[in-house]
């Protein structure tokens, strides 16, 4: 393949999978917004809105180790394909539903299919991309993540006031079907074509695999990594209106504050997407995750108005930047053999904290604990994260077997 073809055949691979990536991120923002209507309109109690992102990352870490370890027994973009239309039909559906239950049986779903695709998608992205670049264009698919929660939070902003969730809903599912209808052109990732022609290990090989000699260092790195990531990404961000709310904000003016910390998650990917290539995948995370840490520290105790927005803001961008890296970083430690799977069951890992951090919230602010002394909970959890970065191995300019 001549390199202009190249270079165009890995920018259709970053649209196609950025679409999909956008849409997820789409319905998980709006999740957040969609909290603060259904509390109200449901009459929920903390416990109960705490369920509701817990449910979602049950489902993202059952998803996230089963589609992982089907990605290396059937392919990248199979795989790909499945995770999008289980998240369009049950996130559409959800938009009819009138009982907190079955809200919460979809919710399940809808996370199986976002947890099975994003461990996924990055590995087909990392395995069609040449080391030089690779990194760069994994935190560039992420940062397709910023432009689905910048969208979320317009549609909540100017929708959910004046129609209600359930056409917010809509307007997340609806499209997401134009991504798949684009995914069927796809090919599969080079590597995984290779080991097609070659005898493939089974499912639970796969998973013992992972924690042999010569991957059981990044194993354990990586399952700490993404559990404290993930704990504090989701008890933050999936209460982020609410925590508004709880601190004598409107829904609505919440909805515009939030639009406006959300607003510098792109930079964040950004500046990352650039640092990864030059300075290291460890640097970029122990960095951001340090910044993560500091700047939900002052959010969580801050009263003004222009420190919250300042460190929201600041969260946003330090925290979506170390995702990025996290994405580009997780495929990189394991031979395409077992890619699928290890990166799979890393974000499942993850997934546990992102069932935890919600529930956490909910019953903490049930029972009158102090937001700064929850937001203190999760900035050291991510400090613990950054710490663990340091055993880790660097994988900078790796060439991919």
């Amino acid at each position: 393949m001549g390199n202009n073809a190249k270079i165009i055949s890995q920018r259709k691979l970053l649209g196609v999978a950025g679409l999909g990536w956008m849409f997820d991120a789409l319905d998980v923002g709006m999740l957040s917004f969609i909290i603060v209507a259904l509390k109200q309109e449901w009459n929920l109690t903390s416990e109960q809105v705490g369920w509701i992102g817990s449910i979602n990352s049950i489902g993202m870490a059952v998803g996230a180790v089963f589609f992982g370890a089907m990605a290396d027994r059937v392919g990248r973009k199979n795989v790909f394909i499945i995770t999008l239309l289980l998240f369009s039909i049950a996130s559409g559906l959800s938009a009819a539903v009138s009982t907190l239950s079955l809200f919460l049986i979809l919710r399940f779903l809808i996370g199986m299919g976002l947890g099975g695709e994003l461990p996924v998608a990055s590995t087909l992205v990392s395995e069609s991309v040449e080391a030089s670049k690779r990194g760069q264009v994994v935190v560039l698919l992420e940062s397709f993540w910023a432009v689905g929660w910048i969208l979320a939070a317009l549609i909540s902003f100017f929708i959910i006031p004046v129609y209600g969730w359930r056409v917010a809903l809509l307007l997340s599912a609806v499209p997401a079907l134009y991504a798949l209808y684009l995914r069927l052109k796809l090919p599969d990732s080079p590597k995984y074509t290779e080991l097609e022609k070659k005898q493939r290990p089974s499912v639970l090989n796969n998973m013992k695999s992972v924690w042999k000699k010569e991957y059981s260092r990044q194993t354990l790195v990586l399952w700490i990594l993404w559990f404290c990531v993930v704990f504090s990404y989701y008890g933050m961000f999936l209460w982020l209106p609410s925590v508004m709310v709880l601190k004598g904000f409107s829904m609505i003016q919440s909805f515009e504050y939030v639009l406006i910390m959300t607003l510098a998650q792109l930079p964040g990917y950004f500046s990352a997407a650039w640092l990864i290539e030059k300075i290291g995948r460890k640097f970029v995370l122990i960095t951001y995750l340090i910044g993560t840490a500091v700047s939900a520290f002052f959010f969580g105790s801050a009263e003004e108005l222009a420190l919250l927005i300042v460190s929201g803001m600041f969260l946003s961008f330090f925290n979506l930047g170390a995702w990025g890296a996290l994405y580009a970083y997780t495929p990189e430690q394991y031979p395409t053999v077992v890619r699928g799977t290890g990166t799979g069951l890393a974000a499942g890992i993850g997934r546990i904290g992102g069932v935890l951090g919600p529930l956490l919230v909910g019953y903490l602010v049930a029972a009158g604990t102090p937001i700064s002394t929850i937001f203190t909970i999760f900035t050291i959890a991510i400090l613990v994260g950054a710490v663990v970065v340091a055993f880790g191995k660097e994988t900078k300019n790796t060439v991919l077997t």
